[in-house]
């Protein structure tokens, strides 16, 4: 990956974390803090990394995408209608009644999604079903899945880590959005939640730690996941919540909190400042 992509990547990224603003501002609800943190890794995953289509969203040949952590998903729209699947200005009807995008991923209504998601902990299980779906069927797609750190507090991930493992199936990536935050404060003194990287691997995958705001990191343990034979692969994203906005950074009130006019303003004024200098780079 040359230095241009790389400022590609990084545009894209800006521009869907002022998606997910847009949308959490214009439906005066939602989760703009976990969007902003997984907003690098959704632009990797839908611009350099899955084979997908948004001029045939049902090819049977496309890599999956399950967001487990369903609240997460302005960001993920954003990437999607950056992609092509939809016009970007219906973010600004996410959460509206009757409309395309709502506040967790419907398969049903909205192009590009593969799985509706929002009860944590069942992401995972259903990635599952979509791998063990391709190898019974003979078939070469990918399967990725993003949860959430405090997601991790939830059995039923433990118990679909064990079904990866031993079917072996080494076409799953899990990616943990390790921001350390979840809706009750750091994840340290909800459940005391470390060493996920070691708890993976003791469960029978591959793991890597990254930088999920780096784009070289992210590129480095993509490619650690295809080079994984015979086991599933588990990538920890280190990552900020609400990245890109200062005074939404490293701050718990804003999990399920929309900006109002004064910090929507403020938040894109800084995304737009941001845009400006990568761009100029």
């Amino acid at each position: 990956m040359n230095s241009a992509e790389i400022l590609e990547l990084k545009k894209l990224a800006c521009k869907a974390r002022m998606g997910a603003i847009i949308g959490t501002y214009n439906a005066k609800s939602g989760h703009p803090g976990g969007s902003l943190s997984a907003a690098d890794i959704f632009t990797y995953l839908y611009f350099k990394e899955m084979n997908v289509d948004p001029e045939n969203p049902k090819n049977p040949e496309r890599d999956r995408f399950v967001l487990s952590k369903g609240h997460g998903c302005p960001s993920l729209y954003a990437a999607l209608a950056l992609k092509g699947y939809f016009p970007f200005e219906e973010l600004e009807k996410l959460r509206h009644v009757g409309a395309m995008l709502q506040g967790h991923p419907d398969m049903k209504g909205t192009p590009g999604i593969d799985m509706s998601s929002g009860s944590l902990g069942q992401g995972v299980s259903a990635a599952c079903g979509m791998a063990v779906a391709a190898k019974a069927d003979g078939r070469n797609y990918r399967v990725y899945t993003v949860l959430g750190d405090g997601e991790c507090e939830e059995g039923q991930v433990w118990e679909a880590a064990m079904f990866a493992s031993h079917y072996k199936l080494d076409n799953l990536v899990v990616i943990v959005d390790n921001n350390g935050l979840q809706i009750d404060g750091k994840v340290e003194d909800v459940a005391g939640l470390c060493m996920l990287k070691e708890k993976f691997e003791a469960f029978g995958f591959g793991a890597i730690e990254i930088d999920g705001h780096c784009f070289e990191d992210i590129e480095k343990a993509m490619n650690a996941a295809r080079e994984c034979k015979g086991k599933p692969f588990a990538i920890i994203a280190k990552t900020v919540k609400g990245k890109g906005v200062s005074f939404m950074e490293n701050q718990v009130g804003w999990h399920g909190v929309a900006p109002n006019e004064e910090q929507y303003k403020q938040a894109m004024a800084e995304l737009e400042q941001q845009l400006k200098e990568i761009e100029e780079a």
